[in-house]
């Protein structure tokens, strides 16, 4: 598989990653955080090659990226209110919310009822987002190497394994993102990341 690079700041390049997305491909992006690469949220056999391309494993659940508050809905069901009240202050932003995942979801996206999502503050990522809807995205890299924060850096681990890379430049944050299990009573940092612990209760005080 030939790797191509584009640049992200251009509609041709956005309306590309959508037909390859579409058509079951997997894209690499640009986002607030880090680069992802991602796949169509409710195409299975394409959630199921990202395990492949970054050699990650199975037992490892993908999170998933909307458009906006709006859409969270579309790929999460009985919404706790926690869930909600801290989505609603820190979105767009680097926070991951771990909350039901509404049964039509695949099941390669996680083999467990949660699934985590987010809204990306990146212009790149929420105009592809637009125009696919929510995504399956995890760190552009071979499982266990390092995040990529450029386009290069995605090109030498996953080159030959996806079809596209949009160049965005360097991602704006480099650290991935504070993922926060709302299903319990309490919030629980299942990693940590720009929003601190002390945010987050902060928010919910």
């Amino acid at each position: 598989m030939k790797t191509t690079i584009l640049p992200a700041d251009n509609e041709k390049s956005l309306y590309r990653a959508s037909e390859i997305l579409k058509q079951g491909g997997l894209v690499a992006f640009p986002t607030d955080t880090v680069y992802g690469v991602g796949a169509l949220a409710f195409h299975g056999k394409a959630v199921e090659s990202i395990y492949a391309a970054k050699d990650r494993p199975l037992e490892k659940a993908i999170p998933l990226l909307v458009n906006g508050l709006g859409d969270f809905g579309k790929v999460a069901k009985d919404i706790p209110p926690m869930a909600m009240k801290l989505a609603a202050h820190y979105w767009p932003g680097p926070l991951t919310l771990v909350v039901p995942k509404d049964p039509i979801l695949p099941g390669e996206i996680s083999s467990k009822p949660t699934v985590g999502v987010r809204v990306p503050d990146h212009p790149t990522t929420l105009a592809l987002l637009k125009i696919t809807g929510p995504l399956a995205v995890t760190s552009a890299n071979i499982s266990g190497q390092p995040s990529p924060k450029r386009a290069a850096q995605v090109f030498h681990q996953l080159n030959g394994r996806i079809p596209l890379i949009l160049d965005g430049g360097k991602a704006p944050g480099g650290m991935p993102s504070t993922v926060v299990d709302c299903t319990g009573r309490e919030p629980v940092i299942l990693r940590d990341g720009p929003i601190s612990a002390e945010d987050i209760h902060s928010v919910l005080a």
